[in-house]
């Protein structure tokens, strides 16, 4: 199947050079990279947030049926009372 993808230029003439040091042709690199990173298994996440939760994890939401205005005033209210 045919398809047009934009390459970096750098990366192309690498791709061609290696194409040609390996008498390969570039399709053939370029389907080899590909499968390569098909095949490979999913790079797990480098970085995961931490659970910074505080409280009891089973208790009511204490900010659930409240709207946004009413939300955003006890978040807030905080910062006004310093």
């Amino acid at each position: 199947m045919k398809t047009t993808i934009e390459i970096h230029d750098e990366l192309l003439i690498r791709a061609k050079r290696h194409a040609r040091k390996t008498g390969r042709s570039l399709r053939a690199v370029v389907e080899d990279g590909l499968r390569r990173v098909l095949d490979d298994p999913p790079i797990p996440n480098q970085y995961t947030l931490p659970d910074l939760r505080v409280g009891d994890p089973n208790s009511p939401d204490p900010l659930e049926g409240q709207t946004w205005p009413e939300a955003r005033e006890l978040i807030y209210e905080s910062r006004r009372s310093r």
